[in-house]
């Protein structure tokens, strides 16, 4: 998943598609989703349209661009399809790649998706005011990859292995589970996002997002050796939804609307993924990000990391407990150098998204 540099923002102002007449009694009418669901509109469903509109604005930071994650083309096709429209919700997205969970920590913003719960933990560690609410997956997204000489992760002693921010506790348990000694590898921070350097050996190794750049080394028929978590025995999560905790607190019902409305964008990926995805690309494409996310990489993403959604422990999309992050929190106390580091269950809301399903099906009613 590369992360766009370009601040590119736009709003999406939800509008009331009711007009009430003067009373109740000529009032009638009803919302209409794209996919053809209607529902009346009650009494109830006006107070919570009102509601959700009181909240005011609601800002969404995609850390990761138009990529094809969950957690992330779903806001995007649910402002595309109407749902937040549906639901009285007015939505900016910034999709500039900015630091989401600082502005979402600060207040300046009320969600963002990040890439596994270990990430939701270093943060945590220093921030009080961040809580998840969704966890899309429980296969970790990294990979380790790197030239085709490799057979294995120890063949990197003496040699070098690159990392973006930082190496992850997913990679260092990797690490660790072969055998590595890393002092005798050579780290690097990575810049470029381009996989093709292990294959020009600049670099022996690279952590990297098991979707994206292997999935591009595929494609472009390189040769290349690819390591993964579950090789090695090693667990973790795919994506998570955080929501600054004051506006939770504070506005529960409408956070939970706008994981309604993200959630039932997702399952429609899930569905039609061919036209999930040709409307994300023409979404980069109008927003001037469209060579740093073409179609057909989009696709490949979302063909690896649907499979991710579909195979959580979770079950139902979104969907988390507290053991789906157990494994991640042993590895995060491990190797994440963090001191205090708070309960799982102070970290996240386990309720709110599985509320939002009665059995296998998202409950959904327009306002």
């Amino acid at each position: 998943m590369a992360t766009s540099s370009a601040e590119t923002r736009f709003r999406i102002t939800a509008t009331l598609t009711c007009v009430l007449a003067a009373t109740l009694t000529l009032g009638a009418c009803s919302a209409q989703t794209p996919g053809g669901d209607s529902a009346p509109t009650s009494a109830s469903d006006t107070d919570a349209c009102k509601r959700n509109q009181d909240a005011g604005t609601i800002t969404y930071i995609s850390g990761y661009g138009y990529s094809a994650s969950a957690g992330q083309l779903d806001v995007f096709l649910a402002e595309e399809l109407g749902y937040f429209d549906d639901l009285c919700l007015d939505v900016e997205i910034n999709a500039s790649g900015a630091n989401g969970q600082q502005l979402v920590a600060s207040g300046q913003a009320q969600f963002t998706a990040l890439g596994s719960a270990s990430d939701v933990m270093l943060a945590a560690a220093n921030s009080k005011n961040l809580t998840a609410v969704a966890t899309y997956g429980t296969t970790p997204p990294f990979s380790i990859f790197g030239n085709e000489k490799l057979e294995s992760l120890k063949d990197l002693e003496g040699g070098s292995l690159g990392y973006f921010i930082n190496l992850t506790p997913i990679a260092s348990a990797m690490l660790d589970e072969a055998g590595v000694d890393v002092s005798k590898v050579e780290m690097v921070k990575m810049t470029n996002y381009d996989p093709t350097v292990v294959v020009r050996e600049q670099v022996d190794a690279i952590v990297g997002y098991a979707s994206n750049q292997p999935q591009s080394l595929k494609a472009q028929d390189l040769p290349f050796s690819e390591f993964l978590p579950a090789d090695l025995g090693v667990e973790g999560t795919y994506n998570v939804m955080e929501v600054n905790s004051r506006f939770l607190d504070e506005h529960r019902e409408v956070a939970a609307d706008f994981m309604r409305a993200s959630l039932k964008a997702l399952q429609y990926c899930l569905d039609e993924s061919d036209a999930c995805i040709d409307k994300l690309a023409k979404l980069a494409e109008d927003n001037n990000q469209g060579a740093a996310f073409p179609r057909d990489q989009l696709a490949r993403t979302w063909e690896v990391e649907s499979a991710w959604v579909r195979e959580s422990a979770g079950g139902n999309p979104g969907v988390q407990n507290e053991s789906m992050w157990e494994p991640e929190y042993a590895l995060v106390k491990k190797y994440g150098g963090v001191k205090d580091l708070p309960a799982i269950a102070d970290m996240m809301d386990a309720d709110l998204v599985a509320d939002l399903y009665d059995g296998d099906t998202l409950t959904w009613t327009a306002k």
